[in-house]
């Protein structure tokens, strides 16, 4: 995921418990696909499979010799990934029905790591089958919300299917950055320039400028905080068409948005999170040892900074907010416990709003009903 407008990882860990714990959807290539199709905009021919038998059929049906198969797993790098099955890459070039077949059977089912997965990886349940196309040239194009001017940015670069942060990194002057006045909207003359900014000519030139105005459209249609497309190509035959795409949308819109977070796959994300969020606890796993249960996103940070400061790395950022029960703290010990690095617990309210004899029933509750074994320290003051 490009990241020009994010801060360090302690600073977005900051953001996260300052606004509560944001979640911004993310959805399979595949999904996105049909959301670019649905708006008008250019995308390769494909179809989605879940078996290698799917796989071959989806092959079959697209009646081309050049084709290329995807892991739908969300996350970057999957070109230069590997899957548990042996198999590198998670993005083929394949000839035949029978190669997609062979491949899908290396990638459904398995697991795949990449720079991103983590060490545990994720697990690939579906494959994409498009066509391929032989491109002219390649772009990078995203729309993004920018703090800084407090809207939309659209980031492009005439340097695209590589690793954007890369270029960004080494040669900044390539990046190209419009921000759009969200009450005016981006207009045509400003996507007519920036694709002559990033080297359309003619009617490619024309092309590029509508699919600019197309996903911005789509951006703010579908509340989104993000689209990313990685390659934007002109084909061999002068069309603007989006190869990759990355959605990522605003947890806040999921009321009116329901048809794009129906599109979720939790399978995709870290199941203590999912469960937490089930249970309306703010959590995000980190990789220390402490694992830490607290009230307030203020408190809670500084009860990680100060187990920092002593030496220590917390397990986990645990919000439980001002009114939770008895039974929403005994689930937040278990989510703690579900993780195996976690080596001793703390627990830290301060009884405002919270009742103190409320978190101590649900840690009694969960101490009898998870039989405990790990070191708790916990620290109560306030109300009750």
């Amino acid at each position: 995921m490009f990241r020009l407008f994010a801060s360090s990882s302690k600073g977005a860990l900051r953001t996260a418990a300052k606004n509560q714990q944001v979640r911004n959807l993310s959805i399979h290539e595949y999904m996105s696909a049909n959301l670019l199709s649905e708006a008008g905009i250019k995308v390769p021919k494909g179809h989605v499979a879940t078996t290698p038998e799917e796989a071959y059929q989806a092959a079959k049906d697209l009646g081309a010799s050049d084709l290329v198969i995807k892991a739908q797993v969300l996350a970057g790098g999957r070109g230069k990934g590997h899957f548990d099955s042996g198999l590198k890459g998670g993005v083929k070039v394949i000839y035949s029905p029978e190669e997609a077949r062979d491949l899908a059977s290396k990638m459904i089912n398995h697991r795949l790591f990449t720079k991103q997965t983590g060490v545990h990886g994720k697990e690939c349940n579906k494959v994409f089958i498009v066509e391929r196309k032989y491109v002219r040239r390649e772009y990078y194009f995203a729309i993004l919300m920018d703090r800084a001017t407090r809207g939309p940015v659209l980031v492009a670069s005439a340097q695209g299917g590589v690793d954007i942060e890369t270029v960004a990194a080494e040669d900044p002057e390539a990046i190209i950055k419009l921000p759009v006045d969200i009450n005016k909207g981006l207009s045509l003359e400003s996507a007519q320039t920036l694709a002559s900014q990033l080297g359309f000519v003619g009617n490619a030139r024309e092309e590029a400028a509508d699919t600019f105005l197309k996903l911005y459209k789509l951006f703010l249609a579908k509340d989104a905080t993000q689209i990313e497309i990685n390659p934007l190509v002109e084909t061999s035959d002068h069309q603007v068409m989006c190869m990759d795409a990355k959605f990522g949308f605003d947890d806040n819109a999921s009321f009116r948005q329901k048809d794009v977070f129906s599109l979720r796959d939790p399978t995709q994300e870290d199941p203590r999170e999912v469960q937490a969020e089930k249970w309306d606890l703010n959590y995000i796993g980190l990789d220390g040892r402490i694992g830490c249960l607290v009230n307030g996103a203020g408190l809670a940070m500084s009860t990680m900074d100060i187990i920092k400061l002593h030496g220590g790395e917390p397990a986990n950022f645990l919000d439980v907010g001002g009114s939770a029960t008895a039974k929403q703290i005994s689930e937040a010990f278990k989510i703690i416990s579900s993780d195996s690095g976690v080596s001793a617990a703390l627990v830290n309210i301060f009884g405002g709003i919270m009742r103190c004899d409320v978190v101590a029933q649900g840690i009694i509750d969960a101490v009898k009903e998870l039989d405990l074994k790990i070191p708790l320290v916990v620290r109560l003051q306030g109300t009750n």
